[in-house]
């Protein structure tokens, strides 16, 4: 950044339809095959000598199958791959630094273009969903939903917080199968609380009294989304007798809340 502020320039966006010449980055797919693919070939021969599926397609040898010089099982010009080496090819063509996490649609026309397995355009997407890197990263496709709102900026620790639930977690031994996240939007800092999913809101303000109020005193308000348990009747008559403003975040402005979605 710092190299950059001596010069006067500005960023324009060309969308890829109008990139007629090619570029870098588009060479980068054909750069991948020649450097990464033919690493894979030996392990693919051994593996198609092994696998019975494989072995069945040759005896059948039906019209649109052949054997090339090295020995490898084609199917329309595409190396056949045997089940045991399908996890190895997807993450060759998904997570190499040529490849740098393609989408669904571009890994298949990438790896369709040399390989060739039964379901393969099924198993790219299924792979690519089970990948961490792909799911932290989403792009939003939708028109922006408003101007930016942000909340004032805390005087104090501790005197404005967000609080969000992580469900679905496997249950460990107390019975513990949530983590309730509590943060400070001043210093960062969070707490993270176990919790039951069945917990109701009794419990719930139990806890939260016990390690919120007992360490950091009343805060002046609460930042969350709108969990039933949130927007409950005695969460809310709980917080009125304390003086805590509840702050609910909604679909069209979800910024408010993002101090504890990025903690999380």
């Amino acid at each position: 950044m710092e190299f950059l502020e001596d010069y006067n320039f500005t960023l324009t966006y060309h969308p890829g339809k109008a990139n007629v010449v090619a570029d870098a980055l588009s060479r980068k797919g054909r750069l991948a095959s020649m450097s990464i693919y033919p690493a894979l070939y030996s392990e693919i021969l051994k593996a198609q000598g092994e696998d019975d599926w494989v072995q069945k397609l040759k005896r059948e040898m039906r019209p649109d199958f052949r054997i090339d010089t090295d020995g490898l099982l084609r199917f329309r010009n595409r190396i056949v791959i045997p089940a045991s080496m399908r996890e190895r090819v997807l993450s060759a063509a998904h997570q190499t630094k040529y490849s740098v996490h393609p989408g669904g649609t571009k890994m298949y026309q990438d790896v369709k273009q040399k390989f060739w397995w039964d379901g393969m355009k099924k198993e790219v997407i299924e792979y690519i969903q089970k990948c961490l890197t792909c799911q932290l990263v989403k792009a939003e496709h939708q028109r922006p939903s408003g101007k930016l709102q942000p909340l004032p900026i805390p005087d104090w620790k501790w005197e404005q917080i967000t609080m969000d639930f992580v469900t679905g977690l496997p249950m460990v031994r107390g019975g513990c199968d949530s983590i309730w996240v509590i943060v400070d939007r001043l210093t960062k800092s969070a707490h993270f609380l176990p919790v039951k999913t069945q917990y109701n809101v009794e419990k719930l303000a139990e806890i939260y009294i016990k390690e919120i109020i007992r360490l950091h005193g009343i805060s002046q308000s609460i930042v969350s989304d709108r969990d039933p348990k949130f927007t409950a009747r005695l969460w809310r008559s709980l917080q009125e007798h304390l003086g805590t403003e509840l702050l609910f975040s909604t679909a069209a402005h979800p910024q408010t809340d993002g101090q504890s979605e990025r903690t999380i």
